[in-house]
């Protein structure tokens, strides 16, 4: 069957284990040559196997609790993080400019340094306007 199967990938143009031959049928076993194998592609004795990433894709998106390793933030990308710091900062700065506690200059500088990764967090935020007197009360 190993020749069978190395004969089918290439003509099937796919990994050896992508190929499936029929249990049942005893005549691919004698198939030799290309011309024969081809028949029983034709017959549907040997056939390409679907996709096998588009099965593991579908698992992962199925990923129970148990079976996920490393922390939350090393399975979120990047940006994904990177938003869900950031965005919460951007609202805390519009209510701060919508209230009139700091000026749309001062609005403008932080924004900034909000995009940039300055700040960790909206704790860490408010506590660098207090410092610097950005604040209006």
């Amino acid at each position: 069957m190993n020749l069978q199967k190395k004969l089918a990938s290439k003509i099937l143009k796919c990994g050896v284990n992508k190929v499936w031959i029929d249990p049942k049928n005893e005549k691919v076993r004698q198939a030799i040559t290309r011309r024969d194998i081809r028949r029983f592609i034709k017959e549907g004795a040997i056939k390409k196997l679907k996709d096998k990433e588009k099965a593991k894709k579908l698992r992962k998106k199925q990923q129970r609790i148990g079976s996920r390793k490393g922390k939350r933030r090393a399975r979120l990308g990047k940006k994904t993080r990177w938003l869900k710091i950031v965005r919460p900062q951007r609202k805390l700065l519009k209510e701060l400019k919508i209230s009139n506690k700091i000026d749309s200059r001062t609005y403008r500088r932080v924004y900034k340094l909000v995009k940039g990764g300055v700040f960790r967090s909206k704790a860490r935020l408010l506590s660098y306007l207090k410092e610097n007197n950005l604040l209006k009360e």
